[in-house]
């Protein structure tokens, strides 16, 4: 974990959303650093509050129960909502009306920056032998990315409309470690998440940007040369363990749509109907 013995940023109140999530237990302890009060919410009971926070159970579908969390809250680092290819149900409920009631909790209660956990799988269907910038259409890999993509336009027409600032973060994959050879180019360690978000949450101005959240990686598909303002640097690499994760996966099917497209087995998920 980053040491921050002298936060630059303080914020009175900051809403960690998903905050039972694998992410969302990454940033808890994390974000308590940058704010007087951290609130966490998730959908089931997570507990006690500790030291620092307020403890709200809150679901995305629930307008009243938005309304309510996003009370007096500062900045939002929305982490909830449904994170992997599911059917189209639960996506719709959490990552479609959920956002909407987020963001229309946020306009009433005057919210004025969201750092959203967007994904890759916005452009999961972008090949590996081509390097995506923010700006090019997307290409989403399933219902996941697909409700991502409708998240950073919502996230655009509420910048445009009512002046709410966020910051769109196309998460890779964030884990402990690399898990294979995909991961070599989308890993994202736990410290540079912070740092991402760090510097998304005190960016002077982004009105909505977009942009990668990965390490800083030999092998990348992913450009953030129009997301530099928001002044996130990588300090971690893949390439550590790079040698590790090949001897593991020494061959790769060239046919494989797994290996071919930037979504990995995201691009391969079939629902029963």
């Amino acid at each position: 974990m980053l040491q921050t013995p002298a936060s630059p940023l303080q914020i009175p109140c900051l809403l960690l959303t998903g905050v039972n999530g694998n992410l969302g237990k990454v940033l808890r302890p994390r974000l308590k650093a940058y704010c007087d009060v951290l609130r966490v919410s998730h959908r089931k009971d997570i507990g006690k509050a500790q030291i620092g926070e307020e403890v709200v159970i809150a679901s995305l579908e629930d307008k009243q129960q938005m309304l309510d969390l996003l009370k007096d809250v500062n900045a939002v680092v929305h982490m909830g909502g449904v994170s992997t290819e599911q059917p189209w149900d639960p996506i719709l409920a959490s990552n479609i009306v959920g956002m909407v009631n987020l963001y229309e909790a946020a306009r009433i209660q005057k919210v004025k920056r969201i750092v959203f956990a967007s994904s890759n799988h916005v452009t999961g269907f972008y090949r590996q032998d081509e390097v995506v910038n923010t700006r090019m259409p997307p290409k989403p890999d399933g219902f996941y990315g697909l409700s991502k993509a409708f998240g950073e336009d919502l996230a655009q027409l509420y910048w445009d409309r009512w002046g709410i600032e966020t910051v769109s973060l196309r998460i890779g994959s964030s884990y402990e470690f690399p898990k294979d050879r995909r991961m070599l180019a989308t890993w994202l360690s736990f410290d540079d998440l912070e740092r991402l978000i760090v510097a998304a949450l005190t960016a002077p101005i982004v009105g909505h940007s977009i942009i990668y959240g990965m390490s800083d990686n030999q092998t990348t598909w992913w450009d953030n040369t129009h997301a530099k303002h928001i002044g996130y640097r990588a300090k971690d690499s893949s390439d550590i363990f790079r040698s590790e994760v090949e001897a593991k996966q020494p061959v790769i099917d060239s046919n494989d749509p797994v290996a071919i497209f930037q979504g990995g087995a995201f691009v391969k998920v079939v629902h029963p109907s």
